[in-house]
């Protein structure tokens, strides 16, 4: 451990990285505002281009901006993984201002996850030799990684490990497992009549939707960890018209892929109820889980790791959340998540960091990619 970084060093580094934090999360980023995130990109590159001396490479990808380190001339070993885009829409500084008070740093999207890109930034850039990582900052994880998806599974390919800096579950515990998700829009079209005069020349889409929404919530199973609920639901123009179209969005959350698989065939299978509609099945992004076995030798390394840093206990939870680890172990490669801060409130106006763990974690974070790195090379 002589030659790792240690937290006394990231304690030293604590108010530069608290500076690279405080800028990050000042530069807003919502997902869907593809300006915004190009914007935040160039801060993103800029840090990291400081701290890791190489200059990033910008891929955009159906308009949005992702920024790629490749360091060292060989193959890549390790994918230090995360996302500066957020859910929070532009002006929100203004209601809830960057800063630190009594040991807690507030802002939209310093839990979620800008602090975790400091973190993989100053973690990769203190190791004595970084060659064989690589680190990629996504732009598009909280929309489900529609441009990215490809981009992750083929950087993670090959590699040993995959450390996503998302940020931990509740007390710092490092997330195992997450639940596969996918998504899907169910469009029902109808024919609008007076509801009044003669509503059975009508076909009412919000009754065809009703027996759709009752068939796909019928999917869920409980014992097997599988949910199918119904979301953003609409129908209809006017209170006295039979509504002619209508939709709902479906979130599915599976542990298992063959759950995954049987609940996309039963719902890409929906016919119609009433004699003349339409239904029309749009799949949405779609993550595979992350089982417990994608990351059980790197919890193993890192709880270990934990207790000689002094930063120990370290625990581990299954979540139903999904993330870019669900991509990474996908593709087959180990991959543990949850390596961020901690801290609390993701997507909540009490999102939060915790100032005094980020030291802590960050030599973990440097600490797994080290022994990742020399583990190969004894391999080699």
């Amino acid at each position: 451990m002589t030659d790792r970084p240690m937290p006394e060093a990231f304690r030293h580094a604590l108010p530069a990285m608290l500076a690279d934090l405080e800028r990050l999360v000042c530069r807003e980023s919502p997902s869907a505002d593809l300006g915004a995130v190009a914007h935040s990109a160039e801060l993103v590159a800029e840090l990291g281009d400081r701290l890791l001396g190489v200059p990033a490479e910008r891929i955009v990808l159906e308009g949005r901006t992702h920024l790629r380190w490749r360091l060292g001339d060989g193959p890549s070993r390790v994918l230090v993984l995360g996302h500066h885009d957020t859910v929070w829409p532009l002006g929100s500084l203004r209601t809830h201002p960057f800063g630190v008070e009594d040991g807690i740093l507030r802002g939209p999207g310093c839990f979620d996850m800008k602090a975790g890109v400091v973190m993989g930034f100053h973690a990769v850039a203190a190791l004595p030799d970084p060659s064989g990582v690589t680190v990629l900052v996504t732009g598009d994880e909280e929309l489900g990684s529609p441009s990215s998806e490809k981009l992750i599974r083929d950087e993670a390919a090959g590699c040993d490990a995959a450390l996503v800096l998302e940020a931990a579950a509740d007390g710092g515990a490092l997330k195992t497992a997450r639940k596969g998700v996918s998504q899907y829009e169910i469009r029902v079209r109808g024919r609008a009549a007076h509801a009044g005069l003669e509503p059975e020349r009508g076909i009412n889409a919000t009754v065809e939707l009703a027996h759709q929404i009752l068939a796909v919530a019928a999917l869920a199973d409980p014992g097997a960890g599988t949910t199918v609920t119904p979301t953003v639901l609409g129908a209809g123009t006017t209170g006295n018209t039979v509504p002619a179209e209508g939709s709902c969005m479906v979130d599915v959350r599976v542990r298992e892929p063959a759950e995954q698989s049987r609940v996309d065939t039963a719902i890409r299978a929906l016919r119609p109820v009433l004699a003349g509609a339409e239904v029309e099945v749009v799949p949405g992004p779609r993550r595979p889980p992350l089982p417990l076995s994608a990351s059980e030798e790197l919890f193993a390394r890192a709880v270990r790791l934990a207790g000689e840093l002094g930063i120990g206990p370290i625990t581990g939870v299954a979540v139903g959340g999904g993330s870019d680890g669900n991509l990474t172990a996908g593709a087959g490669t180990p991959t543990l998540d949850g390596l961020g801060a901690v801290g609390g409130g993701a997507h909540a106006d009490d999102e939060h960091v915790v100032v005094s763990a980020l030291p802590g974690r960050t030599a973990l974070v440097a600490a797994l990619i080290a022994e990742v790195l020399e583990t190969q090379k004894e391999a080699s």
